[in-house]
């Protein structure tokens, strides 16, 4: 978990879609590209699959599959579980930029 703490520790926007590969969703991998695409470099976006990374994932207490989690300075900004769209994800992401 120390990397976790040096990844999230940083000024930019990072984008956290916490996900279970057998259970992945296409349209969430085209919505995270779209979102990419249209911040550039203004924020990160990662992607942690739960059934590699259990002890984060109890840690942060992720339930769900397809969990976007924003993170600034160390610090959570914002969390979702469930589908979300390429605007909404956007438009947050924007307010911490």
């Amino acid at each position: 978990m120390t990397k976790f703490g040096e990844l999230i520790g940083v000024e930019t926007p990072i984008l956290i879609n916490f996900y279970l590969a057998e259970k992945s969703n296409e349209s969430i991998l085209k919505t995270l590209k779209e979102v990419s695409s249209l911040i550039g470099q203004k924020a990160r976006i990662i992607k942690i699959d739960i059934s590699k990374n259990e002890l984060l994932a109890d840690a942060l207490k992720i339930k769900g599959n397809s969990t976007f989690v924003i993170y600034k300075d160390g610090e959570m900004k914002w969390r979702q579980t469930g589908d979300t769209n390429a605007d909404t994800l956007l438009q947050t992401l924007q307010q911490f930029i």
